[in-house]
């Protein structure tokens, strides 16, 4: 008989908090994480309240990464252990890591890194082209870049993928062909978390030609990854991410970083 450990033994419960950096009320609901963690464990979910109805450039991330580090700074002062950021191009990851003292993730981060441990090449199917050039320069930053492949695209609007759910589990699988045919891809990342439930069926469509090859759908990994590292008790450096410096701030309406949370004094 094979030695386990005793099904018995529990761990503290955690609360993860994803914040949807898009203006789009209803465009992600809370039943869309269910599943994710199991019984006991919290997900609460908020959107930001001021930015872009949807991020699809780099002037769109710009704008919706105030409003998203300050539901980071809040979902501290709740009683979150973890947050998730709902999207791939990662708005405010490093500035939130700065401002709180609990784990925040990235989608676009986790599922890079995660896929150079489940292959040797990774493609980005994402929602129009003009990303390639944002998703490149993430795969240098995150220490990806060795093992990336290509980006390619479905050129559906992020606020148009779920209109017809079955056309864009088609499109994804189309593309992620080309990537393993054409490209040398043997991991397929979503670049878009508004793909989110498409991963079963662009794995299905795959296993039908012959590749069985891992389908990453980044909300899910990115959850329960967060959920992971908060129960194991660990956290960002803060010597790579250190506190802001006091200073005075124009224009910008932001929580006071230095004030008390619910994991202690700043």
């Amino acid at each position: 008989m094979v030695p386990s450990i005793d099904e018995g033994i529990s761990r503290m419960a955690v609360h993860v908090r994803v914040v949807t950096p898009i203006t789009s009320k209803g465009f992600r609901k809370l039943s869309d994480f269910r599943g994710l963690l199991p019984p006991g464990d919290i997900l609460s979910h908020v959107e930001i309240d001021k930015g872009p109805a949807s991020i699809e450039c780099e002037y769109e991330e710009m704008l919706a990464i105030p409003d998203t580090v300050a539901k980071i700074i809040q979902a501290e002062r709740d009683g979150a252990d973890a947050v998730v950021i709902d999207c791939m191009g990662d708005p405010g990851l490093k500035a939130g890591r700065e401002c709180v003292r609990i784990p925040v993730f990235g989608p676009c981060e986790t599922s890079m890194n995660l896929a150079c441990m489940l292959g040797d090449h990774f493609s980005v199917i994402t929602v129009l082209k003009r990303l390639r050039g944002q998703f490149e320069n993430q795969a240098k930053l995150f220490g990806a870049w060795e093992k990336y492949a290509s980006v390619r695209a479905v050129d559906i609007p992020v606020l148009d993928l779920e209109d017809d759910l079955g056309s864009t589990v088609k499109a994804l699988t189309a593309q992620a062909i080309l990537a393993i045919e054409e490209d040398g891809a043997d991991v397929i990342i979503f670049g878009c978390t508004g793909m989110l439930g498409c991963a079963d069926g662009v794995s299905e469509g795959l296993r039908q030609r012959g590749y069985d090859v891992p389908v990453i759908d980044p909300v899910p990994v990115t959850v329960r990854m967060a959920a992971a590292v908060a129960a194991s008790g660990l956290c960002h450096s803060k010597l790579a991410y250190q506190m802001p410096p006091r200073k005075k701030i124009v224009g910008y309406d932001m929580p006071d970083l230095y004030q008390m949370s619910a994991h202690g004094v700043r």
